[in-house]
């Protein structure tokens, strides 16, 4: 929610007077975090805390080029000492796993609820405020919306993450919501924002220029990674898991970005589309001839081993790396063994929801075949990338260009060619 935007009239968690909020002290909160979680603790006390009235829970955001925790002191007052903890670990989690920088999705509403998903299934139910989304659960909150119309659109939400596991990572959680056509014609009848239903919302990260979120990532970066470091030093994880903590170690480690790198090379592969319009001034023959219009667009083939080795985790890690991408790019999905499976093609292109990637091949695995299926549609595509854990020979040549993008822990068994671009996701 925008800072100047008015809070809703149908605000859903359980009131306090005003007394109660005048009085409310987020300090002592602050103090037990310490003791009992000290890693999150460390990150919370380097960000900037508001109290407001013009959100309706809170919030952590970009304000200025500085991060910032935003919270109602009516919302926190109605909240147990549990709950407020688990909050700020919520919030903190964001933060972490990078949902408002680099891996941001749109449409808003659907990332914020993928996210919540994925955050809500590393933190004991107990400690979850009534707006806490949770996979397998049915929304706590439901049964205090007023509504009738945001009624319906919650319950098939409530209703469909019920059947949702847990600890899935949030571009698998978006997947599902995506393709559900009735939840997205639901929720595009509800005011853009979310606050007020659920526990937080984290509107205003789309307003920030190139260079703020640029500075805002690095902040991130070394804000999580000396906490990290040092919750590593005096063993002070609190009660973070053991996984989640590999996840940060790795997420945080000086080396290159995966997804960067793949940016980088779709990038490259978009060509100049060149058309005349007479809504652009001709720079040699003004108003005599029209002008050009200059626009952006590739074709690049995915193909996707059939590899007992690659999860439906790394697929969903590897689409939702390139949903952001599809604005100028056309993605066309094929499965491959030892042979590319022509009766797998998926299209996927801009304002196409989402994709699903089925198993339709469970052979060995080929490079040859991919490549050589390429060079059949040359004229079609402009250049491909191979999802592989890379256990197979080293293939003829590219007539183009080729990205490999491997699996985490996997490298490839062969020197690649100079021109390939070689990812490894983390």
């Amino acid at each position: 929610m925008s800072k100047n935007e008015k809070v809703q009239s149908d605000y859903i968690f359980d009131a306090v007077s005003d007394e109660e909020a005048a009085s409310f002290r987020l300090s002592p909160h602050l103090i037990n975090l310490m003791s009992e979680e000290p890693f999150f603790s460390s990150l919370i006390r380097k960000i900037r805390r508001q109290k407001t009235n013009e959100i309706p829970t809170a919030g952590v955001t970009c304000i200025d080029g500085s991060l910032a925790l935003y919270w109602n002191p009516k919302f926190l007052a109605s909240l147990s000492t549990d709950e407020i903890k688990g909050l700020i670990k919520h919030e903190c989690y964001h933060l972490i796993f990078k949902h408002c920088t680099a891996r941001k999705q749109e449409p808003h509403q659907m990332w914020n609820i993928a996210t919540d998903l994925a955050i809500n299934s590393l933190i004991a139910e107990r400690f979850l405020p009534d707006g806490g989304l949770i996979p397998g659960k049915a929304l706590k909150a439901l049964s205090k919306i007023k509504d009738p119309g945001q009624y319906d659109a919650w319950k098939r939400l409530s209703d469909l993450i019920q059947g949702f596991p847990k600890n899935k990572n949030s571009e698998w959680y978006m997947a599902q919501l995506m393709d559900d056509q009735e939840l997205q014609d639901a929720f595009d009848k509800l005011p853009k924002s979310c606050s007020g239903v659920l526990m937080d919302d984290h509107d205003g990260w789309g307003d920030m220029t190139e260079e703020e979120k640029a500075k805002v990532e690095n902040e991130i970066k070394e804000m999580v990674g000396q906490a990290a470091k040092e919750a590593d030093r005096t063993n002070s994880w609190g009660n973070v898991s053991s996984e989640t903590r590999r996840q940060i170690r790795k997420m945080y480690e000086n080396k290159v970005d995966w997804k960067k790198v793949l940016v980088s090379f779709v990038g490259r592969r978009q060509r100049a589309k060149k058309s005349s319009t007479h809504r652009r001034i001709n720079r040699k023959y003004p108003y005599i001839h029209p002008g050009k219009k200059i626009g952006h667009q590739a074709n690049l083939a995915v193909y996707i081993d059939q590899s007992g080795s690659i999860s439906d985790r790394d697929i969903s890690m590897f689409t939702g790396a390139l949903m952001g991408l599809a604005k100028n790019v056309t993605f066309t999905f094929y499965n491959f063994d030892t042979r590319v499976d022509e009766k797998s093609k998926q299209v996927w292109k801009k304002g196409k929801k989402s994709i699903e990637i089925k198993r339709t091949v469970c052979g060995g695995t080929c490079f040859n075949c991919v490549e050589d299926h390429f060079r059949e549609n040359i004229n079609v595509f402009d250049g491909y990338i191979t999802l592989t854990d890379g256990c197979a020979p080293k293939p003829k040549p590219c007539k183009l260009r080729r990205c490999w993008v491997l699996l985490p822990g996997y490298k490839l068994y062969f020197d690649h060619d100079r021109t390939d671009v070689v990812v490894t996701m983390d």
